[in-house]
Order: structure tokens, then sequence, then C-alpha cells
């Protein structure tokens, strides 16, 4: 039987903290110690997982095999490459960057060093995700949800990088195409970046994607259908359920059928961090890669560009975008900032 890997998790804020207790529940890793940029966090999360507080980053170098990566998007990159030139694995949590040159500089690390750069896009392990996928030919057309009600944390990315990203990263793996044309608009609501956005992107073997993405609905929505040559496939992320009708043209009347594809509800979270942790152990290329997370997040930006673009043909309506800006400026007052909530 294989050793446990020796693993730390460095932030253990919301996402983090999570990684720290599924580590701390599987035989396949021993689960060293946390580190986080609050103090407080480390000695809790420590506490209640029975596992080192590691004071500074450089405490758990030479101590640990492998390392989930959970700290704010800015300091991906520079914690990312420090762990890696330490001779450790690292999974880092997505965006895996701020920006597209960062991700690039996370790969080339990850080449020099032979260490392992797996990106947390975690719904590739929706077990709905994986059972849908099975079954896919040649997408012609995608509806992509995802909406999520109000919450004043993560504000300081655009809805974009913050949920959107989690189907742009499953649609490029289920299109073998690229983006060709992208249309996009978005708006800031409650936050000063964009809280909601609508795009659309035209991939060049003609296949075209919908992508709603909303921080600021009443209700959690999170939905991926897509339509193929004679079949209709719906996902429910959040159920895990994943259903296909299919069209039988054979008798030369069209009919329906209706299946519920066949699924073993897991937790998404477990069946990454296994999948990590046997690409550390077996040293395999992971499937969702730097590679992969770069992708996503190059396009990731190049919506933003396109939003960018659509907002500067608004400047005509100036007593619209008056008023938006007063708005977001009271509300941004009335929002607790993230550390006053920890």
């Amino acid at each position: 039987m294989t050793e446990p890997t020796k693993v730390a998790v460095v932030g253990v804020g919301r996402f983090g903290r999570q990684h720290a207790r599924v580590y701390s529940e599987m035989p396949q890793a021993q689960l060293v110690g946390v580190y986080d940029l609050e103090s407080a966090h480390v000695a809790e999360v420590a506490a209640e997982y029975h596992c080192k507080a590691f004071a500074r980053l450089e405490d758990l170098l030479g101590e640990v095999d492998a390392a989930s990566v959970a700290v704010p998007t800015p300091l991906h990159a520079e914690f990312g490459q420090q762990l890696m030139r330490a001779g450790i694995d690292v999974l880092i949590e997505k965006p895996m960057a701020r920006t597209v040159a960062e991700a690039e500089a996370l790969l080339a690390c990850s080449g020099s060093t032979g260490r392992v750069l797996q990106v947390g896009h975690l719904e590739r392990f929706n077990p709905a995700v994986q059972a849908a996928r099975k079954i896919v030919s040649r997408p012609l057309f995608f509806e992509v949800h995802r909406m999520s009600v109000f919450s004043p944390r993560s504000l300081e990315v655009d809805v974009v990088l913050d949920l959107m990203i989690h189907d742009l990263d499953i649609v490029l793996s289920l299109v073998d195409s690229s983006p060709e044309e992208i249309r996009g608009v978005g708006l800031p609501v409650l936050s000063r970046n964009i809280d909601i956005a609508n795009v659309r992107i035209c991939f060049q073997n003609g296949c075209v994607a919908n992508f709603t993405a909303s921080r600021v609905s009443t209700e959690t929505i999170r939905k991926l259908r897509w339509f193929q040559p004679h079949e209709y496939v719906s996902v429910d992320y959040a159920r895990q359920e994943a259903a296909v009708t299919s069209v039988d043209l054979s008798t030369g009347r069209p009919s329906l059928s209706y299946r519920r594809l066949e699924i073993a509800h897991e937790e998404p979270l477990r069946l990454q961090l296994r999948d990590f942790l046997t690409n550390v152990q077996q040293r395999n290329i992971p499937v969702v890669g730097g590679k992969e997370g770069q992708r996503a997040l190059m396009l990731a930006h190049q919506i933003l560009g396109e939003i960018t673009r659509h907002s500067e043909r608004l400047k005509g309506h100036a007593e619209l975008l008056a008023w938006q800006s007063r708005r977001t400026d009271e509300i941004a007052h009335a929002i607790p900032r993230p550390e006053e909530l920890s």
C-alpha cells in the first residue's frame, strides 16, 4: 500500500478550510499542517483537524510533499512558484492566477521543476458532469446559468472570474474548437466590480454557447444544457443530476425519449483531491492542469475585455451611468469588508 502523502493547506478561508477537512478524512493523505495570512484562522483550523499551525510559508518547506493553495488570487503565482521550487506539488484554486502572464509563469515553473500543477476547477469532478461527459458527441449549442444569492464575500473580483469561469472551463473541455467571436455585457450592481454578466461565444466549428452568471440573484441556480445531433442534455450541478432527451427519426415520425443518467453521488472536492493525490503519487499529468487553467483564465479575460468595450459604447448614456456610479458608491459603503466578516 502506498504511504499517505504529506500535505498542507495554504490559505484556510472558506475554501481552504474545506480542503483541510477532506484531507483529514482521506487515507491517501496525512494533513501535516495549515498556513494562512490570518493567524487566527490558522490556529482554529489546526486545532480542529489536529495538525500543525505554520506561522510562515517557509516553515512548511521540507515538511510536506504536496499542498493546496487557496490564498487570495493575487498571491497564487507567488506562493505556487515558491512551493514548486521547494519540491512541493500544488493544487491551486481557480482562477489559477490574476493574469495570463502569471499563469504562464506558473506553467513554466512546473515544467522546470517537474512538479505537479493542478488547478481547482471543481465542477470537472462533479459526478453529474462526469456522467454527461460520457455521452457528449458534437455539441451545437450551450445554455449555461450560474446564479447565486448575494454574499459580501469574493467581491474583489468580477463575477466572470468568480463564478462564470467554472462553466467556461467545462464548455472548453467539451467543445473541440477555439472561440472565434465573443460578445459580452456586464454590470456592477451591489459592488464596484461586475456582479452580473451575459456572454455569447461562437466557436470556430460553429458551436454557440450562452453564459449567464450572477451573484445578485434571488435564488441559486447551477445548470448546464446543450444540444447535439438528436439529443438534448441537461445537467444540474447542485443536485448532481443529468438527463438526456433523444429524438428518434427512424419511423418517419419524430418521437422523444427521456432518461436520467446513472450517477454515483459523491462530494466533488473529495474526488478532486483524490485525483490530485493520485497524480502526486503516480506522477501523472493532471486532466485539469496548468494549461487548462490558463485556457479558462485567458477566455475569462477576453470576456472582460469585451464587457469593457460594451461599457464604453454606453458612455453616451450619461444619466444612467451617473446614477449607477452613485448607487454603487452608496451600496459599497454599506457592505462590510471581507476582513470585517472574519
